[in-house]
């Protein structure tokens, strides 16, 4: 099963990822926060994750930072309800890959979803536990 994080500190924005992604081959794991992202990192190998940036506590530039302290090769994507130039430079810094403004269609996330692990099995990268 191909699994993917989402972590965002909106609870009904996680319910909205779950539900989408009910019915498909994609294990989804959640996190209101950055520690609680952690902890599920800890005991899985997560391909993909997407990371709201302004959440109290940890930010998901930090936590994005923390990830890629150990693992430089999941494809990790911020989604964000504000964006500048400067944010996007701080965003790449922090070693995200791709990053979305909120809201995100979800057509556009199954699509951004589905290039992530076509790259992933192209890289022909073994993510299993």
């Amino acid at each position: 099963m191909r699994k993917i994080l989402f972590v965002d500190d909106e609870e009904s924005i996680l319910d909205i990822y779950k539900n989408l992604l009910e019915d498909t081959d994609y294990e989804v794991f959640t996190a209101p926060d950055g520690f609680k992202a952690l902890e599920i990192i800890e005991k899985n190998v997560i391909p993909v994750m997407f990371l709201d940036l302004n959440m109290p506590g940890m930010s998901g530039l930090e936590l994005c930072e923390r990830i890629r302290e150990s693992n430089s090769i999941s494809i990790i994507n911020a989604i964000t309800g504000y964006s500048s130039l400067f944010e996007l430079v701080e965003i790449r810094n922090a070693g995200f890959d791709d990053y979305f403004k909120k809201p995100i269609r979800m057509e556009k996330l199954l699509e951004v979803i589905e290039d992530c692990f076509e790259k992933i099995d192209r890289w022909e990268i073994n993510f299993k536990d």
